[in-house]
């Protein structure tokens, strides 16, 4: 099967929905469920843009799915901020319409043979969530292993879930990073090239998943870059404006 035929084939459309229901994740990450319109089509990975009507005006931005493609909704996930559209979302109610324009995007997984090195942050988790979970329902042949930097446990965003998917796929590996609590036991501090080579040391085989705010992702490239990872293995997607 050629997965970017695949990728390719799947046409960005406009869609209405309404909203499902609304999810907390952390003190601050709340995730956002939308009924899954007939024929909605997309990879792991890949974002939308959503309208929703904010004083009678629609306003838009843009999200990646934190849904996988073989759940029945669609869902983002998102940190509450204090503007405006942030705002609007997290005065959503079940039943509230909202538009979407979709899919985007080539953080994508779709099926290939492949060992994935992922490395993320805080909301950076979401198109990782959509491709955990896409592996682990598909039963497919991908092994991941996945170094999840946050400030302090309770951060995790997903973290129940990423417990659960880890015990029922033996392929899948997370390790949460702790930046920020002085008790906490497991690994500690910034994701760079050192960690990288001690706690993925096939690290030479895999293609690497980098998702997280600008800043973030340029210092873990110039980490893996260290490690003489070719960019042809690396895969960016970067979080701005979070």
């Amino acid at each position: 099967m050629v997965f970017e035929a695949a990728a390719q084939a799947i046409q960005p459309i406009v869609w209405e929905t309404t909203l499902d229901k609304v999810i907390p994740r952390t003190k601050d990450v709340k995730s956002f469920r939308f009924k899954k319109p007939e024929g909605f089509r997309y990879l792991a990975g890949q974002w939308m843009y959503i309208n929703i009507r904010i004083g009678g005006v629609e306003k838009m931005h843009h999200f990646t799915m934190s849904s996988s493609p073989t759940e029945d909704y669609i869902e983002f996930t998102k940190k509450i901020t204090d503007s405006e559209y942030s705002q609007a979302l997290d005065r959503m109610r079940p039943g509230d319409w909202a538009k979407l324009n979709a899919p985007f995007g080539e953080f994508t997984y779709a099926g290939e043979s492949i060992k994935i090195g992922a490395l993320t942050g805080g909301i950076g988790i979401t198109p990782l969530r959509s491709i955990c979970r896409y592996c682990v329902d598909m039963r497919l042949p991908a092994d991941i292993i996945m170094l999840y930097s946050n400030k302090t446990v309770d951060d995790i965003v997903f973290r129940e879930e990423l417990e659960e998917m880890q015990k029922a796929d033996s392929h899948l590996t997370i390790k949460h990073v702790i930046t920020r609590q002085p008790d906490w036991k497991g690994l500690k501090g910034h994701i760079d090239g050192t960690m990288v080579k001690e706690q993925i040391p096939d690290y030479k085989e895999r293609v690497f998943y980098i998702c997280g705010p600008p800043s973030m992702n340029e210092a873990l490239k110039k980490a893996l870059k260290t490690l003489d990872i070719p960019d042809e293995k690396i895969k960016l997607e970067d979080f701005t404006g979070y």
